[in-house]
């Protein structure tokens, strides 16, 4: 892997993993699902919009259809929008490290409905992440987090699980930014829809409220996923998806830069097992070719 491939993915997780502090400030301030709503609705038309001065065609294939109808939904409505909802009551830093299982759900979910087989470090990796996800929750629940913000956040990530599994290799043949802008135009307008009859439209504006909105909308929202693809064209996405592990750390360190999110020992050292557990999956989810080369003695 090269300077710059590796340049584009600590890039990226940055930008994934900062997704989830300027979520805490919107929802302080603003109804969760209508500012989600809206910040979909103007990545997707940006998304939809450099397509097609990128020559990008609206002609996508069933497959490719489907992914947007599947990202749409569990990935934009119900993942982020459940996060959303449930970042009202818990702190940014729990709902990233939930959000991080997403890679260690997904091999689980593969052994246990794809019928896949699971090497010795995926069992290590899985084992791992999920003990020291048992570790800070541990840690929270004495705190007194919040039971049903907690519970948001584990129903979007098993949504997450499922949009990644369904959608596998549905966004090849070219157009891929499109598909990207219009599963977002999707996504928004579900939650545009629950929103209208569930939430009223009070907002306590302050330039705090724009600057993480523009944030959340430009950055995590549309450059992420272009960084993303361009990372994935460069080595492949199993090995892009290594980049995974950098988000739980990320995540809790920016809450607590930016927030003051205060952290306790055992959720660094939870933090810690976690990115070793999902960094463990990757690895060895990764093809044979791609693996080091054994060196004789």
């Amino acid at each position: 892997m090269d300077l710059r491939s590796i340049v584009m993915g600590v890039g990226f997780a940055i930008m994934w993993s900062s997704a989830f502090t300027s979520a805490r400030i919107i929802v302080e301030a603003a109804p969760p699902l209508s500012a989600l709503a809206l910040r979909f609705l103007i990545s997707g038309g940006l998304g939809v919009g450099l397509a097609l001065i990128l020559g990008q065609s609206w002609r996508l294939t069933a497959a490719q259809w489907r992914a947007c109808i599947i990202l749409g939904i569990c990935q934009n409505a119900l993942y982020l929008g459940l996060n959303f909802v449930a970042m009202q009551t818990i702190e940014a830093s729990l709902a990233v490290i939930i959000a991080s299982m997403m890679p260690l759900l997904v091999a689980l979910a593969s052994w246990l409905f794809l019928s896949q087989k699971l090497t010795k470090l995926t069992v290590a990796g899985l084992l791992a992440g999920f003990a020291g996800v048992a570790l800070v929750m541990g840690t929270r629940f004495s705190g007194g987090v919040d039971p049903y913000g907690l519970t948001l956040c584990i129903i979007g990530a098993v949504a997450l699980t499922v949009a990644t599994l369904s959608v596998r290799g549905a966004t090849s043949g070219g157009n891929f930014l499109m598909v990207v802008g219009l599963q977002m135009l999707i996504g928004g307008a579900v939650l545009a829809v629950v929103a209208t009859f569930t939430e009223t439209l009070v907002i306590d504006w302050s330039w705090k409220l724009g600057a993480a909105f523009a944030w959340t909308t430009l950055i995590p929202g549309l450059a992420a996923t272009l960084v993303w693809f361009k990372l994935v064209q460069r080595i492949n996405a199993t090995r892009a998806a290594t980049f995974h592990f950098l988000n739980p750390f990320l995540g809790v360190a920016i809450a607590a830069i930016v927030l003051g999110e205060q952290l306790h020992p055992t959720d660094l050292i939870g933090v810690a097992i976690i990115m070793g557990g999902i960094l463990a999956v990757q690895l060895s989810r990764r093809p044979a070719k791609d693996k080091p080369t054994p060196v004789s003695s």
